[in-house]
């Protein structure tokens, strides 16, 4: 499942934009258009992304350098022909789009994969035009592609699971979020958000509110940055009405554009956005726009175009929404929802109420939203944590559904192992700070126990569980990330993978294991080192060190996760006596010295360049999170088991979260500003 060389047909801004993207993660493009001077702007476009990339310190004049060598442009599309992936970029006209598809499929290799940007077209339509429509899939991104991780990957009729899953994967090389759809009108995102955009502009028809109120009542009801009438100037107004007039051909008058939208395109006009909003108007427009979005959210789901979770992440991760449609209805509450959704189609006699909606509502429950993903193949059960917006942070909730899932995994005897992942760019961030400090502004230690305390015996479950448990490391892990991972019989990494305790920064320590587990992988001392200082653990590091087990591309952790799973379970890990050679310094002077001298400054540092670069910044710490993390490590090393050991930290969780600095970092880190300790 490598990919060894992409390809992108459309140098526009969708193309170029995809190219970027693509080249940004490693991967050498080749950009086709028949044009010289479209692929001339498409290359001067990411010249100048690149280039303000630079600006805002993303990355260095090298490495956007480096990036756009990756890229060759060229005019022939049979400098296309050994690409393993080939992404379709041109304008929305089906007669070119299956031109093009022909001329592909003639040009390129038997194994490359024609992939579709398309947000308009069935994916069967194109694919009619190949002898390979096995090997075509939908791979709708969102703009800018270089930035928005959004994609939807939209298998079509005759797709083959394997093309699915390698073109899932490519999405999620390069940085991307994927999301499944159907081959179905507008997919998941458009499905909703432009009948969105078109109910703000029957409001406006309406009379109920003019452009300014319509606007501010949007950005109030959705959290959002930009309201609609705002939105179609920055996409273009005529896009709007061009995607309308799709899904109401497809889907009936509902959907169709109004006509004073018709009007704005046929003026060529933008919106004109100026105006005092109406502050007594924004509860009825916010509610009109809401049973828009609900109605088609609750339509689409039960069409079975998507599931709830992946309608909620398209909004969150491609339109930057802080919460997705079925999170909007829950904290409306469905009843409330049924009403408006009811008051919103009552002119639309041949649109129904969806059963969905109708169902869950005689319930009197809110929508179940599963942020655990459980999938089984070939013997191995695969349980993803499917927050990537939130980078999978831990919460109550997912802790519950987590132990629910892997609880219910172990009992069933088709399953031989079980690999731990994380969806997106992160295999687990931590835990949610905001649940820790709402609840510390409540005085609710109680609420912060109880999550440690399932937390720490989910952790200790996989222990006991008799198959092998694996942690898939492709990505960023922090805190209870890490301490998860070190719970695992193994831990695989990618190359992107990472570990880091960053609690002593933050004013508490690590409460589920990371005080106890390192150890019996690194020693006393490097354990110290890494929790004390919060310094950063990279894949390479993390092999070296000991944490890592493997190290492996995405495409060969399949089977190395089959090769794991075959072994017997490993034996409880004991203390090591010894640590590679390069760390020996660092791990004797955090074993030989108190935390008082190694924090004062007055030490020599050890010789290793990244103690020397660390150690200034443990006066930053919290002094009182540092004290507790270095005694519960010394003492739990000398505990026979890992529960015994574990259990010290439950045992001084309500000191830690009662002091003042715990209250000052977690409140800092979730504010984005530098903490200010006192020790108290």
């Amino acid at each position: 499942m490598s990919f060894q060389q992409i390809g992108v047909v459309g140098a526009g801004n969708m193309g170029s934009g995809i190219a970027q993207k693509i080249a940004t993660e490693g991967f050498p493009v080749v950009v086709a258009d028949l044009g010289a001077e479209a692929l001339q702007r498409g290359k001067q476009r990411i010249q100048e992304t690149l280039q303000q990339g630079v600006e805002r310190k993303l990355f260095t004049p090298e490495r956007a350098a480096e990036i756009l060598g990756r890229i060759s442009f060229a005019t022939e599309l049979g400098s296309l022909r050994d690409c393993d992936v080939v992404i379709e970029a041109i304008f929305e006209d089906r007669a070119a789009k299956q031109q093009l598809f022909a001329e592909l499929d003639r040009v390129c290799a038997p194994k490359t994969i024609l992939g579709t940007n398309t947000s308009s077209f069935y994916v069967r339509e194109l694919a009619e035009a190949t002898q390979r429509p096995d090997r075509v899939v939908g791979l709708h991104y969102f703009y800018h592609p270089a930035k928005n991780r959004l994609v939807e990957v939209v298998p079509g009729e005759h797709t083959s699971e394997e093309t699915r899953r390698r073109a899932w994967l490519l999405q999620e090389l390069i940085g991307k979020t994927p999301i499944h759809s159907a081959d179905a009108p507008g997919f998941v995102v458009n499905r909703y958000f432009v009948p969105w955009l078109n109910e703000a502009v029957r409001l406006l028809a309406e009379g109920l509110a003019d452009i300014a109120t319509i606007d501010a009542a949007a950005k109030q009801r959705f959290e959002i940055g930009m309201g609609p009438f705002e939105l179609m100037n920055v996409t273009g107004v005529p896009i709007a009405l061009h995607a309308a007039t799709t899904l109401g051909e497809e889907l009936g008058p509902f959907y169709a554009p109004a006509k004073r939208l018709a009007e704005q395109v046929a003026a060529k006009q933008n919106w004109d956005l100026s105006g005092t909003p109406d502050p007594q108007r924004f509860a009825a427009v916010g509610e009109r726009l809401f049973a828009a979005i609900a109605y088609v959210a609750c339509e689409l789901v039960e069409a079975g175009v998507a599931t709830i979770e992946d309608t909620d992440i398209g909004a969150r991760v491609g339109l930057r929404w802080a919460k997705g449609p079925f999170e909007l209805i829950n904290a409306e509450g469905v009843a409330r929802t049924l009403e408006l959704v009811r008051l919103l189609l009552a002119p639309w006699k041949e649109q129904r109420v969806p059963a969905l909606l109708r169902r869950q509502a005689e319930h009197g429950k809110p929508f179940a939203i599963q942020l655990v993903k459980s999938e089984k193949l070939g013997g191995l059960a695969t349980l993803t944590i499917n927050r990537p917006d939130a980078l999978n942070a831990l919460n109550p909730e997912v802790v519950k559904q987590l132990a629910s899932a892997f609880h219910a995994t172990a009992q069933d005897p088709e399953v031989k192992a079980i690999v731990l992942a994380g969806a997106g760019k992160a295999f687990v961030a931590g835990a949610d700070l905001k649940f820790f400090v709402d609840a510390l502004a409540k005085n609710d230690f109680t609420s912060i126990y109880n999550f440690t305390r399932q937390g720490q015996d989910l952790l200790l479950a996989f222990a006991q569980c008799t198959k092998p448990v694996i942690a898939w490391l492709d990505g960023l892990s922090l805190g209870g990330g890490s301490e998860m991972a070190l719970a695992c019989d193994y831990i695989v990494a990618s190359p992107r993978g990472s570990m880091g305790f960053p609690e002593t920064g933050i004013g508490i320590y690590p409460g589920l294991g990371g005080t106890q587990r390192p150890t019996r992988r690194m020693g006393v001392g490097l354990t110290r080192f890494f929790v004390l200082s919060g310094a950063p653990i990279d894949a390479k590091t993390g092999k070296e060190l000991g944490l890592i087990d493997e190290l492996v591309s995405p495409a060969d952790a399949p089977a190395v996760f089959a090769r794991l799973a075959a072994k017997p379970k490993p034996a409880p890990r004991a203390v090591p006596t010894k640590v590679p050679e390069a760390w020996a310094p660092v791990a004797e002077f955090f074993t030989a010295h108190e935390l008082e001298a190694i924090v004062g400054g007055k030490l020599p540092p050890p010789a290793h360049p990244l103690a020397a670069k660390v150690l200034p910044r443990l006066a930053q710490k919290a002094p009182l999170a540092l004290r507790h993390a270095f005694r519960l490590i010394g003492e739990g090393a000398a505990k026979a088991t890992t529960r015994e050991a574990c259990e010290l930290e439950m045992q001084s969780l309500r000191e830690i979260f009662g002091t003042a600095d715990a209250k000052e970092g977690l409140s800092s880190a979730v504010e984005r500003r530098r903490p200010s300790y006192t020790g108290r």
